[in-house]
């Protein structure tokens, strides 16, 4: 199973940390995000990566290369930044089979190899790692209803009146049914190619779409005050561990 990492966008609430330097090569807790993105992966059994890369996108190929810990690595190129839809278009020429999928402004720890693992057993055409969140963050992302199967019946991108506190991390598995639902999208009211698009014409075409819960943490590092938190989970995450070696 490839490893796909979405890492083309400006992260421009991010700024002044990406004035000279794409998202994925922020530090947090002294490591750029992308690192822990292939880490994660990797340790879910990726046998290649595949790395949408666009703004300041020369950084991210002269830092990494071909390889991460000797998992090959390939870029592609998305020109424009018009979606997440239109990100995973540029990937299909170097994907040939199912495959996961992270956004590379996440950080986890949390039960990834859960969703690998039904994907797999379920043969379901994609899953996704979903939290609750608080009524009043819903609409920044991703909003998903479900059934009492625990299957997706329907999804909206950052919606004004969100129909659930129910909401996508940024993990995904999908099958390659998902390349021909990307195709058929039409340009959102934000101008996007969304991604919430193309797996509501999943729905209508009779696909199954599970969402597991997440069980652990994520952070979406979209402002400076997340990136914060994760710095501080990560090295309070750290301390207990090397406080546990000691012990040993």
């Amino acid at each position: 199973m490839k490893g796909v990492i979405l890492a083309a966008g400006k992260g421009t609430r991010l700024r002044p940390l990406t004035d000279d330097k794409p998202k994925g090569l922020v530090e947090v807790a002294g490591r750029p995000i992308l690192d822990y993105c292939f880490e994660q992966l990797s340790d879910l059994g990726a046998d290649g990566f595949v790395v949408v890369v666009g703004y300041c996108k020369e950084q991210i190929v002269d830092r990494y290369g071909d390889e991460f810990d000797g998992v090959p690595i390939t870029y592609a190129h998305q020109a424009e930044q018009r979606g997440l839809a239109d990100a995973i278009l540029t990937v299909e020429a170097h994907v040939d089979g199912d495959f996961m999928l992270m956004l590379g402004d996440n950080i986890f720890r949390a039960n990834l190899t859960d969703v690998v693992r039904r994907h797999q057993e379920d043969r379901a055409d994609a899953a996704f790692l979903v939290e609750k969140v608080p009524d009043e963050e819903a609409g920044r992302y991703g909003v998903c209803v479900t059934n009492e199967y625990g299957e997706i019946t329907d999804i909206v991108e950052k919606p004004a009146d969100p129909p659930s506190n129910l909401v996508t991390t940024g993990f995904y598995t999908f099958t390659p049914a998902i390349f021909d639902a990307c195709r058929l999208v039409q340009p959102s009211d934000r101008g996007e190619y969304e991604l919430s698009d193309a797996v509501d014409l999943l729905i209508e075409s009779g696909r199954t779409i599970d969402a597991l819960r997440l069980d652990g943490w994520r952070i979406d590092i979209g402002y400076p005050d997340d990136r914060e938190e994760a710095e501080r989970r990560l090295t309070d995450e750290q301390s207990l561990n090397a406080e546990m070696s000691n012990r040993l």
